[in-house]
């Protein structure tokens, strides 16, 4: 921490422009590195390959664009209400940064943190998930390669038995002025109560309990189409993923049936072997829980059109690509995250319905409508209750695949990938944590340097 302390005290004084071109050079790195990333993630997460390029791809738009943003930094000039006075904003960076960083996106979380940061001037500390540790190391070495200074990067692993003890370390630390975190909404609660002692700065990504609406009016192939990509991405681990599908009933049996159709084709296996469209969870308490809401359902009165257990054909975390219908909202995955490859299907009548129970959370991270009607859309834009909304899209990062995920994902799913328009908010995000299936190789950090 001392490092870090020490090299922002130089580092903030660095021209923007010069913080520019080290982020601009990282980023030239990391393009160069992009195979060995997308190795070292797959086997690191268990995603498939494509999935993995997918995200590095993504990824290096952050660094992109902080490099633009740092000497956008601008300060501002007012009129006081006192006579012959002015009023001077300066913007400056307020010192060493903390961020504690989930497994599921290793690369996108670290730069899209790491590159606000440096580009506002401040030095960084980041505590990667025990799961993922090495995605974080070789981006610092690459930023190191970049000519960014000794201290301003700094990547402190632990296991997961000392992860909350360091967390809590980073917290509390006298040296650290901002802590920003992804994960789960039990730890975020944890991580504010630390840093309320020292009165830190905060920013919170939390869970997300999303709801997917697709009215009458709807392309059902678009919709289908982009649930695909949604709620299967990384085996449903991922904060925005559908957890809720909310289908008008008129048109409710040919959307089971479409999506069972194109749900049949996944092939769920190791991310690194080819034509592996869906790869594992993360622990076998992730697997645990995944069963544990699926039968929780079918008590219920639910019905498995696909899928609903364990796959025992192969070693690892593995669970079916599942389709659950007939759900109601007492049921455990309809209160909280699945984290789980389950699409979970609910059938409504009117618009108002459909609102008041894609509402009906304390998750309100993203929500996804799909409808052909204007007057529709505009209503819903206002009252679904999200930090961001996907209209007639699942998608949130355009243009972020690449052409080798877009190939895999058309097999998979029988249709061409495609991108429409999204609405954000300036609400509370939130994010999810967990373990990984694979345990970590050196021999990835060797090839990757």
């Amino acid at each position: 921490m001392e490092n870090a302390h020490t090299a922002f005290e130089q580092f903030r004084k660095v021209n923007p422009r010069q913080r520019a071109k080290w982020l601009l050079e990282w980023h030239n790195l990391t393009v160069a590195a992009r195979d060995d990333l997308a190795q070292i993630v797959t086997h690191e997460t268990g995603k498939p390959l494509a999935e993995a390029y997918g995200e590095i791809d993504y990824s290096l738009g952050f660094l992109w664009w902080f490099a633009g943003e740092a000497e956008r930094i601008q300060g501002s000039v007012s009129t006081a209400a006192a006579p012959n006075r002015r009023i001077f904003t300066i913007k400056q960076p307020i010192g060493v940064a903390a961020a504690l960083v989930p497994w599921n996106f290793p690369v996108a979380m670290v730069l899209r943190k790491v590159g606000a940061a440096l580009a506002a001037g401040c030095t960084m500390v980041v505590k990667p998930s025990p799961e993922t540790p090495i995605s974080a190391l070789v981006l610092a070495e690459l930023a190191h390669r970049a000519g960014i200074p000794a201290g301003v990067l700094n990547v402190l692993t632990t296991d997961l038995e000392n992860t909350p003890a360091l967390s809590e370390a980073l917290c509390k630390h006298p040296l650290v002025k901002k802590v920003t975190f992804t994960g789960s909404t039990r730890v975020g609660k944890l991580v504010a109560s630390h840093c309320a002692h020292g009165l830190k700065k905060l920013t919170l990504e939390l869970g997300g309990n999303c709801p997917f609406l697709v009215f009458d009016d709807a392309n059902l192939d678009q919709a289908v189409e982009q649930l695909m990509s949604l709620k299967w991405r990384h085996a449903g681990q991922a904060c925005i993923t559908a957890n809720r599908i909310y289908v008008q009933a008129g048109i409710y049996d040919r959307f089971a049936a479409l999506l069972k159709e194109r749900t049949a084709a996944i092939v769920v296996g190791h991310g690194a072997v080819a034509g592996t469209t869906m790869g594992p969870l993360t622990t076998p308490r992730s697997l645990d829980k995944a069963s544990a809401q699926v039968e929780d359902a079918l008590r219920l009165g639910a019905d498995v059109i696909l899928g609903g257990k364990a796959v025992a054909s192969q070693p690892g975390y593995f669970f079916e690509p599942t389709i659950l219908s007939g759900m109601t909202e007492e049921m455990l995955i309809s209160q909280e995250e699945s984290f789980a490859p389950i699409a979970a299907l609910y059938r409504f009548e009117t618009e108002e319905q459909a609102v008041k129970l894609a509402n009906d959370t304390s998750m309100g991270l993203a929500s996804y409508a799909f409808t052909k009607n204007i007057d529709r859309m505009w209503r819903l834009l206002e009252n679904l209750e999200a930090g961001m909304i996907g209209m007639n899209t699942g998608e949130f990062a355009i243009n972020n695949k690449t052409d080798y995920e877009s190939n895999q994902l058309a097999q998979a799913t029988h249709r061409p990938p495609s991108h429409l328009s999204v609405v954000s908010r300036s609400l509370v995000m939130a994010k999810r944590v967990g373990r990984t299936w694979l345990s970590m190789s050196t021999w990835l950090l060797k090839r990757a340097l």
